[in-house]
């Protein structure tokens, strides 16, 4: 009987073990996951595209009058300066007529002269009766017509002296001359060969793009208008270009012009806009990589992209409230620019999010927050001690 007493007092104490080791094994601590706040940003949406690079002038250089080319003055390639001498043209023919045409001022101002002396001496021989009317008449009208000629005469001198200053064909503009399209002793001008070279202006550059209508509907949507300043906005649409070795462009464009009418073969439309090229980096009739700020999101609430858990019923994240328990919340998404994505819907700015430790969370559940500063306090406190621990082993 006593042996019976003692296995059961030993029975009793093993299932006392027993039942306070469960006890103890079932209580699990709140799960630590590290969380931020969402928070409000500026988000800018841009659109990539094929480019083409022109100069913002590129003038034709013509022979405006006829003649045998005899003189070049420029080095090919190079730059030259606005209303500098380029090409000579033989010009003793314009020489001959400028000459021609004086002489015939001369002359027919000679006869103005006489006609004016005539019809001033038959006025009082008029008012005298010692001449007719017709002899008055007569004279005025010789005046009339040495008037004319000398219009005539001064008009022709200006034309032939106009061709004899085509005979030096000059720069219009300050830019980079071509290689020249015709050699010395060529016949240029009027039925002959008239293109002599072409000046470009490339210290400011155009880049050709093409939008599609689509993006022209969302630009509508977004009240942005390309082409048109709008002081009402802090930003404009700008783009960047990207040079042949994939780096980008230093100085940034604005968009100046925008095609009023949509290609009906590619339904697409052109945008224009200008950059500065100082250095002469980008080099006209270059393609290139545009990238267009198309709009700029404003004082949206933005989140990491690594907390959003996207699955079959949508995108969600996991909100701590101040009580420490994690909400599981459905969300609308935006853009996404630099891993950070904006939430149309769903959340408010500076609410705490889980940003790391999601996986092992149900709705509902109570945890441990810290933020990354907290956690790497404490990993540094860790080390810390044990970094002492073992200096006194």
């Amino acid at each position: 009987m006593k042996n019976i007493k003692t296995n059961l007092s030993l029975l009793s104490v093993c299932i006392f073990i027993f039942l306070f080791s469960a006890c103890k094994k079932t209580t699990v601590e709140p799960p630590v996951v590290e969380v931020e706040p969402a928070t409000v940003d500026n988000i800018e949406i841009y659109g990539d595209y094929v480019g083409l690079i022109r100069a913002s002038r590129n003038v034709e250089i013509r022979a405006r009058v006829e003649g045998f080319l005899e003189k070049m003055t420029f080095n090919e390639g190079k730059k030259v300066e606005v209303n500098e001498p380029l090409f000579y043209i033989n010009n003793a023919p314009y020489k001959a007529r400028v000459e021609k045409a004086k002489a015939q001022l001369k002359k027919d101002e000679a006869q103005q002269a006489k006609a004016q002396r005539d019809a001033e001496r038959l006025r009082p021989l008029y008012q005298q009766n010692a001449a007719s009317q017709l002899d008055l008449d007569n004279a005025e009208a010789a005046l009339d017509m040495t008037k004319a000629n000398v219009s005539m005469s001064k008009a022709d001198l200006e034309q032939a002296e106009l061709e004899l200053s085509y005979t030096v064909v000059r720069s219009p503009l300050s830019g980079y001359i071509s290689e020249r399209y015709v050699d010395i002793g060529t016949l240029v001008g009027n039925n002959a060969k008239s293109l002599l070279a072409t000046v470009v202006k490339r210290d400011t550059v155009l880049v050709d793009f093409k939008l599609t209508s689509l993006d022209y509907l969302r630009s509508q949507r977004r009240n942005v208008h390309l082409g048109e300043l709008d002081t009402t906005r802090s930003w404009q649409p700008t783009v960047t270009v990207t040079l042949a070795d994939n780096s980008v462009y230093g100085a940034k464009g604005i968009v100046d012009f925008a095609s009023p009418l949509v290609d009906p073969k590619t339904g697409t439309f052109g945008v224009r806009a200008e950059l500065p090229n100082p250095n002469q980096v980008l080099l006209p009739g270059q393609f290139t990589r545009v990238k267009l700020l198309l709009d700029v999101l404003e004082n949206v609430v933005v989140v990491p992209r690594k907390a959003i858990i996207i699955e079959k019923g949508g995108a969600f994240i996991f909100v701590i409230r101040p009580d420490s328990i994690a909400e599981k919340r459905y969300i609308e998404t935006g853009p996404e620019q630099n891993n950070k994505i904006v939430v149309t819907r769903g959340l408010s700015a500076n609410e705490n999010i889980v940003v790391e430790g999601y996986q092992k969370l149900t709705h509902g559940q109570l945890v441990i927050p810290r933020t990354r500063n907290e956690e790497e306090a404490i990993e540094a406190t860790v080390r810390e001690q044990q970094a002492k621990k073992e200096g006194k082993e």
